[in-house]
């Protein structure tokens, strides 16, 4: 196994191992909860995190890491890049298959070039005189015929050849109008479209090639990062983890008794230890089932146990004093 692997799957292990443990803070404060009075004036919780994992689409090795962790960063600031040398040829390929579409669109829209225009105009001046002699000769032929020096096969050689020479000059005449004409309708929409498709392919090469960076969605602290440079990373693997000042939030727990007094959207107080003053917050969900239930058939005595978990996100930005897992007393005001 590659040192890069081990590394990413040790690191993986610490962060379920901080899950675990937050696990055992939330089922420790919901014992506490259902198997002692609760405070009469709050209860017991925790402060919890909704961490943003961020992610590249596409799969490839980290080229380089912007951040560390415990950093702050602003949106849209750079997070990490991945190899992305063959999203660049792609891109490259599908900018030289669009080029060539629209020379071939801007080709059919044309007529012939000038010098291929001078060939035909020379051509035709040449079958007009040719016609202008085989005329001049007819006419000729018709007097001799008349005064009865030649055949008459004769005058209907001399007709022929004009009649040749006329045609001569109608088929270059149409020529040269033809080749100031574009291509036909059908042609030009065939290359029209295989343009779009092209510029549609670039924008996908393009999009592609951007994945390989992936920036701060907004203003966060880095709260883990799960690979270092060097690293591959497979497709939608998250590279590291963001948590965002907003997204702090308080987790506590309220008997089954005192649940009627609480609503989504009440006002409570945050309380903890080094915490100057109060955190003011409201109530943003009430769980829909209990957290800790004793067994399925229950009496009266026994609903005491039963808490609800019911979380509460501070009214602005959660000041730096409050950490993911850091015990907490909630309290109305």
């Amino acid at each position: 196994m590659e040192a890069g692997s081990i590394a990413a799957i040790n690191r993986s292990i610490a962060g379920v191992a901080r899950s675990l443990w937050r696990s055992v803070l939330g089922s420790a404060l919901l014992c506490l909860g259902a198997c002692s009075e609760p405070p009469a004036a709050g209860w017991s919780g925790y402060a919890e995190g909704d961490y943003i994992y961020i992610a590249a689409p596409l799969a490839g090795r980290v080229e380089s890491m912007a951040v560390r962790e415990g950093q702050s960063v602003a949106r849209d600031a750079l997070l990490f890049v991945l190899d992305a040398e063959a999203e660049r040829a792609a891109s490259d390929e599908a900018a030289a298959r669009l080029a060539s579409a629209r020379a071939q669109a801007l080709n059919l829209d044309k007529g012939r070039r000038q010098d291929e225009i001078d060939v035909t105009h020379a051509q035709l001046a040449q079958a007009q005189a040719s016609a202008a002699f085989a005329q001049s000769e007819l006419a000729r032929q018709q007097q001799l015929l008349a005064q009865g020096f030649i055949s008459r096969s004769r005058l209907d050689d001399a007709s022929t050849a004009l009649t040749q020479a006329q045609a001569r000059v109608a088929e270059l005449s149409a020529a040269l109008r033809v080749a100031h004409l574009p291509a036909r309708s059908d042609e030009r929409v065939a290359t029209q479209a295989s343009a779009t498709a092209a510029s549609e392919a670039l924008r996908q090469s393009k999009w592609r090639e951007k994945q390989k960076q992936q920036t701060a969605p907004l203003d966060a602290l880095v709260s883990d990062v799960f690979f270092r440079t060097g690293e591959f990373v497979a497709a939608g693997q998250p590279v590291l983890a963001l948590l965002p000042p907003q997204n702090i939030k308080a987790r506590f727990f309220v008997p089954e008794a005192e649940l009627a007094k609480l609503k989504p959207g009440q006002a409570v107080l945050l309380r903890c230890n080094g915490c100057d003053k109060p955190i003011a917050a409201h109530i943003s969900r009430i769980a829909t089932q209990a957290e800790y239930t004793p067994p399925v058939i229950y009496s009266n005595a026994q609903r005491a146990k039963l808490v609800f978990m019911v979380e509460a996100r501070p009214d602005s930005a959660t000041p730096a004093v409050l950490h993911p897992g850091q015990p907490l007393d909630v309290r109305l005001p």
